[in-house]
């Protein structure tokens, strides 16, 4: 960590940080190539920010990968994804469980295609005994389908008289999504110059800092996690309060 910049306070990493991975086909298109082909050079970039958040201490790493709305791209895009997936989990599982990464994944996992979602549950199950950081992969992913799910269990739990509508608070609604083993993220990253939140994690962000970059995905290296953390620590998280109150600690 001899190389890191002196200004990064290594006391002050977000414990969670989530990225909204995006450019991999404009990147693709810039260079006249397939749009898989920014998506297979954007595994790098999964590996590199992996690697950097480990290195400063990174607890939870949520990678958006594969959103419920991806399914009505091209199918021929759609089908390289789920290959590139399963390639890429296999070709990563000796690295992950050398490097201490658990993988966990949130989404409707059995929507995914069959041979995707049996890999994936499997390499799970394979680094689940590691602690070093948690990787996260949000697949076939959609707040709005998490919420209602949610909602729908809450309801159920409810007319079965296993909770009341007074025990319904956002405590309680935070245990029953899929997110329920790991904290709010408190930094959520977007790459490719867009600023929208896509349907990604809105109850979890309520409080989250964003930060943009215009790089898009598949160029997005060390350097540039790194920088997005340093700007995430000039930020003062108040939470609701005033900055009087955050300095005397109240």
């Amino acid at each position: 960590m001899s190389d890191l910049p002196e200004e990064l306070n290594i006391n002050k990493i977000p414990q969670h940080v989530a990225v909204i991975m995006d450019g991999n086909g404009r990147w693709a298109k810039q260079r006249g190539q397939n749009r898989l082909e920014g998506h297979a050079m954007g595994v790098d970039s999964v590996r590199t920010t992996l690697k950097a958040a480990r290195e400063i201490g990174v607890s939870f790493l949520t990678l958006y990968a594969f959103s419920t709305e991806n399914w009505s791209r091209p199918k021929e895009e759609v089908d390289g994804l789920m290959d590139l997936l399963v390639q890429s989990i296999a070709n990563e599982m000796d690295e992950l469980n050398e490097n201490g990464v658990k993988l966990a994944a949130i989404g409707d996992i059995d929507g995914l295609p069959e041979k995707c979602a049996e890999s994936l549950k499997k390499a799970i199950v394979e680094t689940s005994s590691n602690k070093e950081i948690t990787l996260i992969l949000a697949l076939n992913y959609s707040a709005k389908w998490e919420l209602t799910e949610a909602i729908k269990q809450i309801a159920s739990d409810v007319q079965e008289d296993k909770i009341s509508s007074s025990q319904i608070t956002d405590t309680l609604v935070s245990s029953y999504l899929t997110t329920k083993e790991f904290p709010d993220p408190e930094l959520l990253i977007r790459t490719s110059g867009e600023h929208r939140v896509s349907n990604f994690l809105l109850w979890q962000i309520a409080y989250t800092e964003f930060y943009f970059t215009d790089v898009h995905w598949p160029d997005f290296r060390r350097e540039h996690f790194i920088q997005a953390v340093l700007d995430y620590q000039q930020r003062e998280r108040r939470f609701g309060k005033v900055s009087e109150q955050i300095i005397q600690g109240e």
